[in-house]
This record gives structure tokens, C-alpha cells and sequence, in this order.
């Protein structure tokens, strides 16, 4: 595919294979853009953001609701391309397909719903025959830079509520998973979107991430990646207005009062959804000391369920990993915990491009999978005392992004509540649950404001205060 710079869709001499992770064969080739493409993007992003700060509310509506509706009615389209691209069964990649829609779609309804607020001056010394209000006006040119592992999803996440409230957008899409991301452009351009509202530039984060994010046109980022490359990101930025959803290691702690089969059932769907690869996967698991081996049996009988193989095969439960790199990291994460006198209880080893299904029992403080962010299909059990101890233990980690209790006591899941330090809490669920239409964002180094339409406009708008003096 040909990639979409200031209105057009252009070729380049240098170009990328997109490969299939499954079987490493090339499903498509894409220019590799330089600098000179950026600043062309940023060029025609500039004009496009006065174009779409002239459209009003019901326009923009208009333009991302019949953007939904298409990407509705190409579900499977998009489920095949998101499928090969990146790995995901194509079960998950239906599921990803749909919540497209949604996210769309509350993006358009949001771009109605952009608000002014009234200030009541008269309420100060001196206010009196004074009228205030706040007016909430674009930012201008928002750079979306997009992860692999929702290839659709997570860009609309940027996109929609980025044109919802008068910006014009430029996507730079990973570099493994650019062509959903083009396909996007295509069912936005077939919508009636001004096309220099709109770039999807692709080429490697090094070469063409950091001219985007330091450029002085671009007045904000929205990043959802890696925590080093969000630090990186913030450090050229400069004073723009930065959106940052990062990595985790999130946390679940088992009471001995809950359903045991029911939450070694929920734990097992979320350590291993898409590999395992997302940033909201439960990978530290702390259980009660007196039910610990059973939920251990409960959890391992779930596991081993789990059917690897072909993502396009319907009956596959789990398909590949994005890279080699990080297959390699993974395993050297398992090599790390048994080293450390943990038990592999099941897993542990590579199946050409996919790992299976792990879990690490006896997890202690000083492994990797306690520390870092595994981003991959393993999960690991530790046994606690009581449920300050696992709180204790939940909270030690630079990340905070989501983090889930499973108990039956409501004194307990409130304690839970105030005490764990993390962005998004679930009680009798796992971290990974979303909703497309909610606040989602971490605290710590797991990030900086909130994605979910209403919330993201609300980042890439600016507020004006205006004052009449009657």
C-alpha cells in the first residue's frame, strides 16, 4: 500500500515488507518515509487544521459517523487485515474490528457535545457586570503514534476524538502494523474527510517518530507505547500538550473467599489474550496462602485448554508473537524465574513463532516478571498472607495502569479501592476489561492522561477564558 501525505497517496524508493508473524511471509510492501515526508505531512496537517477548526460540530459527526458505518459494514476486511498483519486469532480480530466501530461512533457523538463553561465572576470582589465563560477551541495538529497490537482500535482511539473536536491528525502507525491503519485513512476519505485533515506516514519510529514529535506545528502527541519511548517522546516534545498510555505489570489478588474456578477461568482469558501482548494483561497474581494450591490446579487445568496454532484457523485460541526479539525475551523472563527457584507449572517453551501458555508458580520480588513488563503469554503466582501484604506487593512497581481483586467481601474490595495505586480498578475482574466509551489511563510510569472519546477531546482542546466587561 501506497502511504497518505497532504491529500495524496504517494510511493517511495526505500520501502518495508509487512509481514505475516505467523509464518513470516510478506503480505504487503510500504514506502519508508524520511524527515522530507514529515515535513510534507506537517505541511498539509497545518492547512487541514484550519479546514476542520471551520467545520462545526454536526459536520464532523456527519463525517466520523458514516466513517463507523463503513468500518462496520468492512468488519471482516478489517478483521483479516489486522489477522495477518499482526498476529491476533481472527476471533480477537473481530472483536478489535467491532470496538472500531464503537470507538468511532462515540467520537462522532462526542464532536456534538464539545461545551463551553460558564465562570461565575460575580462571585469575586470587582466581578460584578462581568460575564465569563471558557471556550474550548482545537489544538490544531495532533500526532497519533500508534502500538501493533490494536492496529485499529487504539488508533481510533486517537483519531476519532482528535477530528471529533477540529484537529486535523497525522497517524504514524508501528512500523510492523501499518495497513490497517492506511485502511482507516481509506474508510475516512470515503466518509468526506477534507483529505489534508488526515496523514498516515509510515517508516521507523527512529527517522520519522522524533521529527513529528519536535516539530513546533505539531501542538500534541498521543503515544501508547513502551515507557522508555514515552520518556523519549516528552524529552524532544517540548512544551506541547502530550497524551501517554505506557507499559504495566498488573497485578490481580485472590481472596480466600472467591469463586475459584470462576477467577482461574478469567485469569487464564486474560494472561494469554493476543499472546499476552497487551499493555493491561494480568501478570503478577498474588493468592491467599490458604487456597494458593488450589487455585494453582484450577488455573493450570484452564491453561492447558488453550489451543495454539494458525491465527486464521477459527478453533485457534492463541497465535504468535509480533517479533523474534520478543520471543526471545520472553523465554530469557522464564529462564530468569527459574533461576530463581520459581516453578514453571506449565509452558515455558517456543512452538516456532508462538510460546506457550505459561505459568510461573512461587513468584518472588527479585524476578524480572515481578519488576518489568513481561508483554507476553505468561502469568505469575505468588502466595500472601492476607490482603494487606498483597496490596503491599501490587504497589511495588514503578507501573500503575490497571489492577484487579477477586473477594466476596465489600469491606475488602473498598480497602482494594483507596489503597492500590493504579488508574483503573476492577473488582471480580481482571485488568484488562474496557469498554471503549471510559476514562482509561495509568498512573506512575504507566502514563499521562486519558483516552475514551470524551476524555481524549477534552486533552486536545485548549481552553480560551473570555470576559465582557458590561
Amino acid at each position: 500500500m501506497k502511504m497518505f501525505i497532504k491529500g495524496e497517496w504517494v510511493d517511495r524508493k526505500e520501502t518495508m515488507e509487512v509481514r505475516n508473524p505467523f509464518n513470516n511471509e510478506v503480505i504487503d510492501i510500504v514506502p519508508k518515509a524520511g524527515e522530507s515526508d514529515v515535513a510534507i505531512a506537517i505541511q498539509g496537517s497545518d492547512e487541514g487544521a484550519k479546514i476542520m477548526r471551520s467545520l462545526g460540530g454536526y459536520k464532523r459527526w456527519e463525517i466520523l459517523h458514516k466513517a463507523a458505518m463503513l468500518i462496520r459494514d468492512k468488519q471482516e476486511e478489517f478483521a483479516r487485515t489486522i489477522c495477518q498483519e499482526v498476529g491476533k486469532t481472527i476471533r480477537e480480530s473481530r472483536s478489535e474490528a467491532a470496538r472500531g466501530f464503537e470507538t468511532l461512533m462515540a467520537s462522532a457523538e462526542e464532536a456534538k457535545r464539545i461545551s463551553d463553561d460558564t465562570i461565575p465572576l460575580d462571585g469575586a470582589p470587582g466581578g460584578e457586570n462581568k460575564v465569563g465563560f471558557s471556550q474550548r477551541v482545537p489544538c490544531g495538529v495532533v500526532v497519533a503514534i500508534a502500538p501493533f497490537n490494536f492496529p485499529l482500535n487504539l488508533v481510533a482511539h486517537k483519531v476519532g476524538p482528535a477530528l471529533a473536536a477540529g484537529n486535523s491528525v497525522i497517524i504514524k502507525p508501528a512500523s510492523d502494523a501499518p495497513l490497517t491503519s492506511l485502511k482507516l485513512v481509506e474508510v475516512l476519505l470515503e466518509a468526506g474527510l477534507p483529505p489534508l485533515a488526515v496523514s498516515c506516514i509510515t517508516g521507523s519510529g527512529k527517522s520519522v517518530g522524533e521529527a513529528l514529535c519536535k516539530d513546533p506545528k505539531v501542538r500534541k502527541i498521543t503515544f501508547t507505547g513502551s515507557a522508555d519511548v514515552g520518556r523519549q517522546i516528552c524529552h524532544v516534545a517540548g512544551l506541547k500538550r502530550v497524551t501517554m498510555e505506557l507499559g504495566s505489570n498488573c497485578p490481580v489478588i485472590v481472596l480466600a473467599d472467591a469463586d475459584l474456578t470462576k477467577t482461574a477461568e478469567i485469569v487464564a482469558a486474560a494472561s494469554y489474550y493476543y499472546a499476552g501482548q497487551t499493555c493491561t494483561s494480568t501478570q503478577r497474581v498474588f493468592v491467599e496462602k490458604d487456597v494458593y494450591d488450589d487455585f494453582l490446579g484450577l488455573l493450570k487445568g484452564k491453561t492447558e485448554k488453550i489451543k495454539m496454532g494458525d491465527p486464521l484457523s477459527e478453533q485457534t485460541d492463541l497465535g504468535p508473537m509480533i517479533r523474534e526479539r520478543d520471543i526471545a525475551k520472553v523465554l530469557a523472563f522464564f529462564k530468569d524465574a527459574k533461576s530463581s527457584a520459581a516453578r514453571i507449572l506449565t509452558g515455558g517453551k517456543r512452538q516456532g513463532t508462538m510460546v506457550e501458555p505459561t505459568i510461573v508458580a512461587d513468584m518472588s520480588t527479585t524476578m524480572k516478571l515481578f519488576r518489568e513488563e513481561l508483554f507476553g503469554p505468561g502469568v505469575a503466582v505468588m502466595a500472601v498472607n492476607n490482603l494487606d501484604e498483597a496490596i503491599g506487593l501490587s504497589n511495588d512497581s514503578i507501573y500503575g495502569l490497571a489492577a484487579g481483586i477477586f473477594t466476596k467481601n465489600l469491606g475488602a474490595a473498598m480497602k482494594f479501592v483507596r489503597e492500590v495505586d493504579y488508574g483503573n480498578l476492577h473488582i471480580n475482574w481482571i485488568p484488562g476489561w474496557r469498554v471503549d466509551l471510559m476514562p482509561f489511563g495509568g498512573l506512575k510510569t504507566s502514563g499521562l492522561g486519558k483516552e475514551g472519546p470524551k476524555y481524549a477531546i477534552r486533552e486536545m482542546t485548549e481552553a480560551k477564558t473570555v470576559v465582557f466587561h458590561l
